[in-house]
């Protein structure tokens, strides 16, 4: 795939727009604006003029102050109808993220972006991640978005240029895909350098850095899965370093649709981790459900719920 290029007006665009939305609904006029944006006045002028033009944003006409407007509505209802699976997992991953304490997040690829769709959790909580947040569909981005769907579309991922140079070591990358689908969840662990890498790749077109740049991080990523824990490497009662834990939900032709995350950033056990795992996968399930408007048949999450009703933990 040829990477595009950015175009800084464009994001300049884009800039004030996430601006706006961040700032719920209130109005700037047009020096707040170009101050806060960081660009001139002209520049904001021309922009915040074919906004309006397009019904886009909005512009009182006795104080001069620009709000967000009636076509951003419209495009949101649209928008909401691709995605109506995100806000039917908002209270669940609310109620996910008061268990834990953590942040939760429900997010698709949208594209060829993959886009944070909704976020739960405590304010402070993995700072970095904000709905709206896009990171590059990828290698090594991206796995968990192909995971549970068909082979073909896990071929098609991988034949994507990668993002940042990386090792695929095909014996491992299988055993990975064949226990996160037996098991319905993935568990992933990062290292502090590899979380402050993911959070660098938010947002960036990580074909744009330097060769040598994205060589020298490349090093940084380990192989393809990796990052992801085989069921014989989680210990009942030994404590490991887990970054998330993923499910995913479905749409009703089967198709994988969004990817549930519960960020954990602590090590916690073998047994702690199924018992969490099986708790996003109920989740996952009951999106799919209610997105569906019937109860999926998934004989790996009946078999999830088994153990932990048992506290079978064999072999982890």
């Amino acid at each position: 795939m040829t990477p595009t290029r950015r175009s800084p007006p464009t994001e300049r665009v884009v800039q004030l727009l996430d601006f706006l939305v961040a700032m719920r609904g209130e109005r700037f006029g047009l020096s707040e604006l170009a101050r806060n944006l960081g660009i001139s006045k002209p520049t904001c002028l021309g922009m915040v003029t074919e906004l309006t033009a397009g019904g886009y944003l909005v512009c009182d006409p006795v104080s001069k102050r620009y709000g967000l407007g009636p076509a951003l509505v419209a495009a949101g209802r649209l928008a909401r109808g691709d995605f109506a699976a995100a806000d039917i997992a908002r209270p669940h991953l609310d109620e996910l993220s008061a268990r834990y304490h953590t942040t939760c997040t429900a997010s698709a690829v949208v594209g060829e972006q993959i886009m944070v769709l909704q976020r739960t959790g405590p304010a402070r909580s993995v700072e970095a991640i904000k709905v709206g947040q896009v990171y590059p569909f990828a290698p090594p981005v991206g796995l968990m978005y192909v995971l549970w769907g068909s082979d073909s579309e896990l071929d098609r991922w991988l034949r994507k240029r990668p993002t940042l140079p990386v090792e695929l070591d095909s014996a491992r990358l299988r055993r990975v895909v064949a226990e996160c689908r037996e098991r319905g969840y993935l568990v992933e662990s990062l290292t502090s350098v590899g979380m402050r890498l993911h959070s660098l790749l938010a947002g960036v077109a990580a074909y744009d850095l330097p060769a040598e740049v994205r060589e020298l991080v490349g090093e940084v990523v380990s192989s393809l899965g990796e990052r992801v824990y085989l069921g014989a490497e989680l210990a009942a009662r030994k404590k490991h370093p887990v970054s998330v834990i993923a499910a995913p939900t479905f749409d009703a032709d089967g198709n994988q649709e969004l990817v549930l995350t519960l960020y954990v950033g602590d090590s916690i056990t073998g047994a702690e981790i199924a018992r969490r795992g099986a708790a996003l996968v109920r989740v996952a399930d009951t999106i799919t459900a209610k997105s569906t408007n019937h109860t999926p048949v998934s004989t790996d999450s009946q078999h999830l719920r088994q153990n932990e009703d048992r506290g079978d933990h064999s072999g982890r």
